[in-house]
């Protein structure tokens, strides 16, 4: 009953959100080596909306502004906001099936798959496209879903994934994985620099090709784990208390496990390695959406690509031309959090 009385504000917020995320891709578009006017940003994105886009002059735009706008910082804005819904979604989800405040998508060792993937392709020169996709991003995903698949047969007990043992299979394979990427550098010590760039994570060579990659992945991975929402909130509670209530638990947890590690292996395959954006965002968010996962999950999405829109700005504009990984920069903010939430609750934790 709560809920209801407080669905209407709740849905309020997050169009507010929404709104926010919108101001926050076009003044992204305006930071950078060329200087543009928050209004011709806007001038130049409106302009391609179909049906919209008519009503829009576009008399005295620079040339160079609108190349500059639709083809370099807009793939870029639009890439980084995909991977922070992802990311901040699954995150949420891990929380929940978990029961968990300190789970993460890394907590399954992905990103390391991802980063092996990616440092075979760099240290054997497979810096070509395929149909616009790099083969470091193709490796990247391949990496990630091999993974997922050791991962879980390593987890798996019977028909049932214990959530203790995943994340334990998760960290051990994390570990190998990053110690065979350390040997790589090793022995290639001039691509080391490349190799640890893409491992800390970086937007930098996105493309309208790789969002039309990870857009329907994203997109419906969001869906599907949405459309779990009531078990997320049931299991949340408890898996015996959701088994009586009609969920099948270790059902739904296979599904899930298999959306979310499908949406990270896609994310981390275009970014490369970022953390704490699954972990404090669901945090950051509840404050304003509550715990009931129907809510959670939209509120995390929205927060997700706006934390991803404004680290990716930060790490372009902060030292130019000289650019930060964007997993840098998500580490520095999202490290405070992290020791807080790990403070609040260390408690619960050891119990």
């Amino acid at each position: 009953m709560i809920y209801v009385e407080k669905r209407p504000l709740i849905k309020l917020i997050l169009c507010i959100l929404i709104l926010v995320l919108l101001a926050a891709v076009v003044l992204s578009a305006t930071f950078g080596a060329a200087h543009i006017s928050f209004l011709d940003a806007i001038r130049i994105m409106v302009s391609k909306i179909p049906l919209i886009g008519r009503f829009i002059p576009t008399d005295g735009l620079d040339s160079s502004h609108v190349m500059i706008v639709l083809n370099l910082r807009l793939p870029r804005i639009i890439l980084s906001a995909l991977v922070g819904a992802a990311l901040a979604v699954v995150g949420a989800a891990l929380q929940g099936m978990f029961k968990n405040p300190m789970a993460d998508p890394y907590v399954m060792g992905i990103s390391s798959g991802a980063s092996l993937g990616a440092a075979i392709a760099i240290v054997a020169g497979l810096e070509y496209t395929f149909s616009g996709i790099g083969f470091i991003t193709i490796f990247a995903f391949i990496g990630s879903i091999l993974t997922i698949a050791l991962i879980y047969n390593i987890a798996r007990v019977g028909s049932k994934i214990p959530p203790t043992t995943l994340l334990l299979a998760g960290i051990a394979i994390n570990c190998m994985l990053l110690s065979l990427v350390s040997v790589i550098m090793v022995f290639n010590r001039n691509q080391v620099e490349k190799i640890v760039f893409w491992t800390m994570g970086s937007v930098s060579a996105a493309s309208w090709n790789q969002i039309a990659f990870l857009f329907p992945l994203v997109f419906t991975g969001i869906v599907v784990i949405l459309l779990f929402s009531r078990d997320l909130n049931l299991m949340s509670a408890g898996d015996e208390t959701a088994k009586s209530l009609g969920t099948e638990v270790e059902k739904v947890k296979k599904i899930l496990i298999a959306i979310c590690s499908l949406l990270v292996a896609a994310s981390v395959s275009v970014s490369g390695a970022i953390g704490f954006v699954g972990l404090i965002i669901p945090h950051a968010v509840r404050l304003l959406s509550g715990s009931d996962h129907r809510s959670l999950l939209p509120f995390s999405a929205v927060g997700g690509a706006i934390f991803m829109v404004v680290c990716d700005t930060i790490s372009r504009s902060a030292a130019a031309p000289a650019e930060i990984p964007v997993g840098a920069v998500t580490s520095i903010l999202g490290s405070p959090y992290f020791i807080y939430l790990l403070y609040t609750n260390k408690k619960k934790v050891l119990n």
